[in-house]
């Protein structure tokens, strides 16, 4: 009764998702599930509860320039304004969600960045294509910042060894 009435006060003191919202949400996902990320998928779209704004726990511990956020175990994911903003297209927003969804399984930072970083290409989010974006750059950033061990080649650009 305890977990349950937890839970229950993290969905009412935040706001749901509007339509719009929604559905580039649901987009998003339909991305990671062309891509072949199926149990990512199955946990966005069947058990994770998404929200507009903070909980009083997500409140009480907010990041700066979060593009989303996820309280594990209860598979609930508040999504940011950035989140809608920011990233190019719906495969930015995805990355975002593959991220989020590494916590939803109980993924600590560096395992979201890394395995977010090392399975970009997989999602169809390059270099090429996004090198410009914002999205890509703080991506980059924070996964170094996270998972240095992927940027020690010091002979690609960014010293990124998974190019």
């Amino acid at each position: 009764m305890a977990l349950l009435g937890f839970y229950l006060s993290l969905l009412f003191t935040s706001k749901s998702l509007n339509y719009d919202e929604k559905s580039k949400v649901r987009s998003a996902t339909r991305v990671l599930d062309e891509k072949g990320f199926s149990s990512e998928v199955f946990l966005l779209k069947y058990l994770t509860s998404f929200r507009g704004n903070d909980n009083w726990l997500n409140a009480s511990t907010k990041e700066e320039n979060a593009y989303a956020a996820t309280n594990f175990p209860f598979e609930i994911m508040t999504v940011y304004h950035d989140f809608f903003e920011f990233p190019a297209d719906d495969t930015e927003r995805a990355a975002i969600l593959l991220h989020e969804a590494q916590h939803l399984k109980g993924a600590d930072e560096k395992e979201a960045y890394e395995f977010v970083w090392k399975n970009r290409k997989k999602l169809g989010w390059t270099k090429d294509k996004y090198a410009d974006s914002v999205v890509w750059r703080n991506v980059r950033k924070q996964t170094k910042e996270f998972a240095p061990h992927l940027f020690v080649c010091d002979v690609n650009e960014y010293g990124d060894c998974t190019e």
